[in-house]
């Protein structure tokens, strides 16, 4: 390939990839626990929230199988383990962690909020900056609930 096609697809990438990274950090203000709920989604399809009523953001909370604190605890072991990822905040019935994509190092914000009386854990994914993210937060709840499955701690 010439460097004139090669600098041509670069620029088309370049264009196509503005929207998507334009965004500057959204104010993570809208993090932590208010009124015992997680924050709701923006209207953008960047996020996932078991306390979200709205069907293209809401998931499905992580229904427990064990002790709550024991839930939590493994759920923190799980995340720790995942590349790109530090846990911010915790606390006995909370956790952020932000967790970073390999590529442009963009920040996601994953939130599990322990609910004893109700026997889950509420989740909220949701990306930083940009509008779409490809569907990488429901992903990102989906395989810790799945890796919570396999370890019998959530149904």
């Amino acid at each position: 390939m010439s460097i004139s096609k090669l600098l041509t697809c670069g620029a088309l990438l370049l264009i196509i990839s503005i929207p998507l990274l334009s965004c500057s950090d959204k104010n993570h203000a809208t993090l932590g626990i208010s009124d015992s709920r997680l924050a709701p989604c923006p209207s953008s399809p960047n996020c996932v929230s078991s306390d979200d009523r709205d069907s293209k953001h809401n998931i499905p909370p992580l229904q427990l199988n064990v002790a709550p604190a024991e839930a939590l605890q493994t759920a923190r072991q799980i995340i720790l383990k995942w590349p790109r990822t530090k846990i911010i905040n915790e606390t006995s019935d909370y956790l952020h962690a932000e967790c970073r994509s390999a590529f442009f190092g963009f920040v996601d914000d994953l939130e599990l909020h322990l609910r004893p009386a109700e026997g889950i854990i509420a989740i909220r994914s949701a990306s930083r900056s940009g509008y779409s993210d490809f569907g990488v937060n429901r992903r990102r709840v989906e395989d810790l609930r799945d890796s919570l499955i396999s370890q019998g701690v959530v149904r």
